[in-house]
């Protein structure tokens, strides 16, 4: 078999809500790369995190797509270095977010991956991020946004971000009521593109794997060039949609069962 260009989601799709990562999940992405395939972590994570799960995993990608597509990572000299960072001015998106959500928390990272945030932001990392007032989440050109609000449900989540008609900006909502904010355009599928295009790989050699609404793009682009968008189960209907395949949960090792196929088909 050909190398295959394998992007892989983190939350919900290697790891579990807890971040705890299955031995038999590892196993196969390692043996995958051992095969000769390509694996990429494609993630709306930060550098940092993004990272640290490839450590953890023990494999050493060339290259990464981190804050959902807005930063792209190239492994050089030992170390991984922003190949391509897209920034926006987040002002005009918060303080429409903010009129709608009064009781929101928010986080702004920027390019060069310092992260400030607003009291509330709770259940997520924030080591070495910084907590500030809501206006000064704008000293800087932003990389990526994460909106929380706890009081909504998601459906209800949904219905509010809507009913804002945010302009200039890409967003997916999580499983939770948290939003993620890119740059205009910018999503998994634009950075995945970008490695893609540098690997010489085309897109009917692209297996993507994913569990959540910021996946949604990655799988229609991956999808529609003849390659194969798998959605993992416990992903929502819009995201199985996109998908062109489905796979188990990742608490029953759905990626395992996927990326094992590869190595019997092999």
């Amino acid at each position: 078999m050909e190398p295959l260009l394998i992007a892989l989601d983190i939350d919900g799709t290697v790891v579990h809500e807890d971040d705890s990562l299955s031995p038999r999940v590892a196993d196969a992405i390692r043996a995958v790369v051992d095969a000769g395939h390509v694996v990429v972590l494609a993630t709306g994570r930060s550098q940092s995190t993004t990272e640290s799960t490839a450590e953890r995993l023990g494999i050493e990608p060339s290259h990464l797509v981190s804050a959902n597509g807005a930063l792209v990572l190239e492994r050089k000299d030992g170390r991984y270095e922003p190949l391509h960072v897209e920034t926006f001015d987040p002002e005009e998106a918060l303080r429409t977010i903010s009129q709608g959500l009064p009781s929101g928390a928010y986080m702004v990272e920027d390019a060069a991956g310092h992260r400030r945030y607003t009291n509330g932001m709770h259940d997520w990392n924030l080591d070495e991020a910084e907590q500030v007032e809501f206006d000064d989440l704008f000293q800087q050109p932003a990389m990526r946004v994460v909106v929380m609000s706890p009081d909504h449900e998601v459906d209800e989540f949904l219905e509010i971000v809507e009913r804002m008609g945010l302009h200039k900006v890409s967003y997916a909502i999580g499983y939770s009521s948290w939003l993620d904010i890119a740059p205009d355009g910018v999503t998994k599928a634009t950075g995945l593109e970008r490695v893609a295009s540098l690997l010489g790989i085309p897109r009917e050699r692209i297996l993507a794997v994913g569990d959540g609404r910021n996946d949604i793009e990655m799988f229609e682009w991956v999808a529609a060039g003849g390659g194969r968008a798998v959605a993992m189960g416990q992903a929502p209907d819009e995201v199985k949609a996109a998908a062109n395949e489905s796979t188990s949960d990742v608490h029953d090792d759905g990626l395992a069962e996927v990326l094992e196929g590869l190595l019997v088909r092999a």
